[in-house]
């Protein structure tokens, strides 16, 4: 039989049939001739154009449900998400501040609060909002800090003098309750999978095991290193760097899973115990690569990331009682409006001396503990939709938290969590003196006014730390101080008749801060005088700019970067070009800009 053509165009139910009818009538004109609509052939045209047309759909619907463009059901969505590194949050949490308030005694010496009976309110206490919704403290609040409001709660009737005195402090709250899962497992199973019990599960906090082994939390099972945030012991710098990140082998590891329907689950890999290695930090003597003269032979290649040598994923427990320390939310709304934070369920207080002190008063102290919070508790509480994950996961996929590219480095310099100490100015430049790809970053801190500052060891060293798995291998780090120059600022205005000069003076002053020095410049990131000239010139009074220039300040309260200016002053004098390792920073507006009127 010679091939007969198929039109292949054909895919919905209508086209189907008709097709089949023209096939018949084309190839079998004297075997079938019945297509009456009410025939038992009609009958079976329409059952095979029905199938067809079911065949049609589910194909095309199933194809679009492998793309993240196409795809329709979450469930598929978040799959195809995964595949390119996005991770399913847990359940959306709420953060704010809490107020808290406490009532100590009179010290009889010096007529003020009693510093013996000043306790410490620890991180982990609970609280209640009025609408059911409990939070954690995350930061121990310390009620003898110096910048704690303090007033007088009672006085004597008889003499006026205060016999206690109430102190207001705050502290950071989170939502979510802590609960601990003790499961049982029993023998060896590749990638062991466990279920937590709550739903609505935030964050796995610690899993351990009856033998005491702790397991980390991983994003991915193939990774064998984890950072472990360690308080910073140093008094110079645990201020602008409360911890210290420190890399650990991660043999014992887990990933967090979270499904659409709320709950979570924790999975292992498939390593057993027995394949540990005694030291899971490599020694180079047995990684060195090949050197002439050497008699013996060695591995070729040498991943400096790498500390722990299994291929197995990590370790699954074995016949032993896994304990899962974890934080979810009771109820899907866990905002609190202001004022509803109102009970401390659960409080943790720490004395000095407790010892010495007196029991009665003590519980007097604890008893008298009062919370409100003077702002709302908001944060996202709805998980994300189908569309939210489609574009998190493109974002995701284009960043894969690695370091590549100049930008790269620079956003992850800036993503760094805030309690390993805060980048606020960053710039990377590509060593030029180097035969390699030696990167130079070039960072800066923040003081509390706003004002740049030098970072110190300690947050250089946590940067380093960070940067250490995201880098590209051929690259070598350097992190340095950025420079800081600072600078004055002189103009020269002239003003209407009926002005009066000194508010003028004031005036332009004041615009230059406002709009000019609003937001610090970059790294690098050259200084326009002229747009210096275009806000003094809107400025209501003044006529036209005559003169602006910059001047540098050194010594004293200043940095100490000498800086010229004339030979950076642009040709045309409209900007000032500053070294891609410094940044223009004016450190005291009000005395660094000086102007006059004409």
């Amino acid at each position: 039989m010679a091939n007969r053509p198929i039109n292949y165009t054909s895919r919905e139910y209508g086209s189907i049939k008709r097709d089949l009818v023209n096939y018949a009538k084309r190839y079998y004109p004297t075997t079938f001739q019945d297509f009456n609509e009410a025939s038992f052939g009609a009958m079976m045209l329409d059952l095979v154009a029905y199938v067809g047309d079911q065949l049609s759909f589910y194909i095309d619907y199933q194809t679009n449900e492998n793309f993240l463009d196409t795809a329709l059901e979450k469930e598929n969505i978040i799959s195809i998400a995964k595949q390119m590194g996005y991770k399913y949050p847990g359940s959306a949490r709420s953060t704010g501040t809490a107020a808290f308030f406490i009532e100590v005694p009179v010290d009889g010496a010096t007529l003020g609060p009693d510093l013996d009976y000043i306790p410490v309110l620890q991180a982990g206490s609970t609280l209640l909002s009025e609408g059911g919704a409990v939070f954690m403290l995350t930061e121990n609040v310390d009620f003898s800090d110096s910048n704690n409001e303090i007033t007088v709660a009672k006085v004597a009737s008889s003499t006026g003098v205060p016999t206690s005195f109430a102190i207001k402090a705050y502290g950071k709250v989170l939502s979510g309750e802590r609960f601990i899962d003790v499961t049982t497992v029993g023998n060896y199973e590749r990638f062991l999978k466990v279920e937590i019990e709550k739903a609505n599960v935030i964050e796995v906090i610690s899993v351990t095991d009856a033998q005491g082994n702790t397991y980390y939390e991983v994003d991915y099972l193939s990774q064998d290193i984890v950072y472990q945030e360690v308080p910073n012991q140093d008094t110079a710098t645990k201020i602008a760097v409360p911890y210290k990140l420190r890399a650990i082998p991660a043999p014992r590891r887990f990933i967090t899973e979270f499904d659409q329907y709320g709950q979570s689950f924790i999975q292992f890999g498939y390593g057993s115990s027995e394949n540990l290695t005694t030291d899971v930090i490599a020694d180079p003597s047995d990684v060195v690569l090949n050197v002439t003269g050497r008699n013996y032979i060695t591995d070729t290649t040498f991943d400096p990331s790498n500390l722990v040598e299994s291929d197995k994923f990590g370790v699954v427990p074995t016949n032993t009682t896994l304990n899962i320390v974890y934080a979810a939310n009771a109820r899907s709304d866990v905002n609190a409006p202001i004022g509803t934070l109102t009970t401390i369920s659960n409080s943790q207080f720490g004395y000095k001396n407790i010892s010495r002190l007196d029991g009665t008063v003590v519980n007097s102290v604890n008893a008298s503990i009062e919370v409100n919070n003077e702002t709302p508790i908001l944060g996202d509480i709805t998980m994300p939709g189908t569309e939210a994950i489609r574009h998190r996961a493109f974002a995701t996929f284009a960043t894969q938290a690695r370091a590549v590219s100049r930008s790269d480095y620079i956003s992850l310099c800036y993503r760094m969590p805030s309690k390993f100490g805060k980048i606020k100015r960053v710039n990377v430049v590509q060593d030029k003196d180097s035969m390699q790809r030696n990167l130079n970053l070039y960072v800066l801190g923040e003081l509390n006014g706003g004002n740049l500052i030098a970072p110190n060891s300690e947050l250089k060293i946590n940067l380093r730390q960070w940067l250490e798995p995201r880098r590209m291998l051929s690259d070598r780090i350097d992190i340095l101080d950025g420079k800081i120059i600072n600078l004055g600022i002189n103009f020269e205005v002239l003003a209407d008749l009926d002005v009066n000069r000194f508010t003028l003076v004031d005036s332009c002053i004041q615009a230059i801060i406002d709009k000019y020095l609003n937001v610090k410049p970059n790294i690098g990131d050259a200084l326009y005088i002229s747009e210096i000239y275009k806000i003094l010139n809107d400025v209501p009074g003044v006529t036209d700019t005559l003169n602006v220039e910059f001047v540098n300040k050194a010594g004293g309260v200043y940095s100490n970067y000498v800086y010229s200016i004339e030979k950076n002053l642009s040709d045309d004098g409209r900007f000032l070009i500053i070294p891609e390792f410094a940044v223009g920073e004016v450190l005291l507006p009000r005395s660094d800009i000086f102007g006059v009127v004409k």
